[in-house]
């Protein structure tokens, strides 16, 4: 009786955040905070009833989720479009979160009742990024970025979780071991995170090769295949002293790079993996908050809350971004948009579990920074990122009715080809434009149908042709036909 209970529940909280995030397109709330706030409907405070209060198993769930969703996140990154910024976002992703850190905990040491070391601590659990609320908000209000903007959010806060949590560890580890030293916690920094990135890397190189040379039955094993290395990469990563979030980042990126078997239903897979451990992970830390005990730290959330986004966040970006040749406004605008995720909550349950003192105002204070990172920063990016002049009109990405993945030995892909007005291009039929062998044209999008070409057909001005090519034959065939006649 009770586990069909349980069931129900938790079928029906899934069920209700999946809609709750239609709330989050219409009106642009992060999906993030409607997760949260049904865990605590749910949770003892509210009218749902249910007790849970084991920061262990939050921490757990919270581990694995992010595992699984840094994976996600990496698969996803477009390489080519990141490559251009790699060091703005690790510069970011580093530098940013420790001066975030520093400049969070001394003013927490100073106005609130924190020694420095547990002011260090609070900067450093609420110092990454969530670029998924970001994302999620910009496309729901049909919002895009000018230039470079997306590419380094995105790698940012992909990347900074590993630096908030080895932060947020080893600052634990001086709180509560005596002989442990900064200098200790340096040479632990370079360990991990050379560890993590270089047993990251070769899984990627092992995944891709698993992939494409296992020859498995069913399509359905690879999905099972790829999960199940992915935690053997956080695991391994993790046990031999290594950054395992770092691990699987990497790994995620060094596989999304190259097109394998089934890419196109891996992604899906992974995707919709990290959108049901992203709601199991709010809805469980939601339900480990009590509001009641939320309502005597609004003040000191509010402080501290106040020093994130206005100081210690611009801070960090405009010093670790002077070297880059950003405008002041798209460095404005990153500032703004340094959204609180889950995370910081998770984090904030490593303080509990150490039974640290202040653990819990700790905890409780962090939750309230990311409610109103939230509600302040995520209703607000469509407006400022008009005011700042750094957004652009969204182009719908066509969806075609054929999908091609791609396999190893073959160097074609699958591309879209515009005919712009004015080129040799337009009026002339297919046969007639003198295309290489290995540039075939598979579709015609014109205007809202899809046409099914052949050799006579007539292009016109602003039809979008779906080809197979090779990248030096496509290359030759834009050059060709770039320059109006």
């Amino acid at each position: 009786m009770i586990f069909e209970f349980i069931l129900i529940a938790s079928a029906l909280l899934l069920l209700v955040s999946v809609l709750a995030s239609k709330v989050s397109d219409r009106f642009g709330v992060p999906a993030l905070l409607l997760f949260l706030v049904l865990g605590m409907l749910a949770g003892s405070d509210g009218p749902g009833g249910i007790y849970f209060d084991d920061p262990a198993i939050a921490q757990s769930v919270g581990v694995v989720a992010l595992v699984l969703i840094l994976f996600s996140g990496g698969i996803n990154t477009e390489w080519e479009s990141v490559r251009s910024v790699i060091r703005e976002g690790l510069i970011l992703s580093t530098l940013g979160v420790l001066i975030t850190a520093l400049t969070v905990g001394l003013f927490a040491s100073i106005l609130l009742e924190f020694t420095l070391a547990e002011g260090m601590l609070l900067g450093a659990i609420v110092s990454s990024t969530d670029a998924a609320a970001v994302f999620s908000v910009l496309q729901s209000k049909g919002v895009s970025l000018k230039g470079k903007l997306k590419s380094v959010l995105e790698l940012e806060s992909g990347s900074n979780d590993p630096m908030a949590i080895f932060l947020t560890v080893g600052l634990i580890q001086l709180l509560t071991q005596p002989g442990f030293s900064l200098a200790s916690l340096f040479s632990s920094f370079i360990l991990q995170m050379v560890l993590g990135a270089v047993l990251g890397f070769a899984a990627g190189k092992l995944m891709l090769f698993l992939v494409n040379r296992s020859r498995l039955g069913y399509e359905g094993l690879y999905p099972v295949m790829t999960l199940s290395l992915v935690i053997l990469t956080y695991g391994v990563t993790a046990r031999i002293g290594g950054n395992g979030f770092l691990a699987v980042y990497m790994a995620g990126i060094v596989l999304g790079r190259d097109d394998f078997i089934h890419k196109k239903s891996l992604l899906r897979f992974h995707d919709g993996l990290a959108w049901l451990m992203q709601i199991a992970m709010f809805l469980t830390l939601g339900l480990l908050v009590f509001p009641t005990h939320v309502v005597p730290i609004i003040g000191s959330g509010l402080l501290i809350a106040g020093c994130l986004i206005f100081v210690a966040r611009p801070v960090s970006i405009f010093l670790g971004l002077l070297p880059s040749r950003l405008h002041w406004r798209e460095k404005a605008f990153i500032s703004w948009v340094g959204l609180r995720g889950a995370v910081p909550i998770i984090l904030a349950t490593f303080p509990l579990l150490a039974r640290l003192p202040n653990a819990e105002n700790l905890f409780n204070i962090v939750f309230f920074v990311v409610l109103t990172s939230a509600l302040l920063q995520g209703t607000s990016i469509p407006q400022v990122a008009k005011w700042l002049k750094v957004d652009a009109p969204v182009i719908p990405k066509r969806q075609y009715p054929i999908e091609y993945t791609g396999a190893e030995g073959l160097k074609s892909e699958l591309k879209e080809f515009p005919v712009p007005p004015g080129t040799g291009m337009a009026g002339k039929a297919i046969f007639e434009l003198g295309l290489p062998d290995d540039f075939l044209v598979i579709l015609i999008a014109r205007q809202n149908d899809f046409l099914v070409p052949n050799g006579g057909m007539v292009l016109q001005a602003g039809d979008i042709l779906l080809v197979l090519s090779e990248n030096e034959s496509f290359d030759i065939v834009r050059a060709r036909f770039s320059e109006k006649k």
